[in-house]
């Protein structure tokens, strides 16, 4: 899948993400994109994260996540990547809970912006990266 010259995305590259946990936002880090005449390609989650604290919640704490974009995406996923296995995250209103259990958890937050005439045309697409420590 390629990108697409003239999609109405703006900017050198993708809007930010922030998680928000407790009126308190997060900035989240910018993995590999496709942009208007851009792709970038990058190490995964944990590696990108690497030498970064992860952010502190409490264990089932609800967690947003927020772009300030106009044009939204109108596809998403978050993966939770523990021990060499990713879980897809069950997310609702771009809400999510942290785990239950205590531990560093890495997550990967993907987003694809899809041409609606075209179902196999992406306008572009981000990964973004997170951990969260749960004490």
């Amino acid at each position: 899948m390629g990108c697409s010259t003239t999609n109405g995305l703006s900017g050198e590259k993708p809007p930010k993400v922030y998680i928000e946990i407790d009126n308190k936002k997060f900035e989240t880090t910018l993995g590999t994109y496709c942009w208007p005449n851009k792709c970038v390609d990058t190490a995964g989650p944990v590696e990108l994260l690497e030498g970064k604290k992860p952010i502190k919640v409490k264990s089932g704490e609800n967690i947003t996540l927020v772009m300030n974009y106009e044009l939204k995406p109108n596809k998403f996923n978050v993966v939770l990547m523990n021990d060499k296995k990713e879980t897809e995250v069950m997310v609702k209103d771009n809400r999510f809970t942290a785990p239950t259990q205590r531990g560093v958890y890495y997550y990967s937050y993907g987003v694809w912006w899809k041409d609606e005439k075209e179902a196999n045309v992406s306008r572009g697409d981000a990964f973004y990266a997170f951990a969260l420590e749960v004490d």
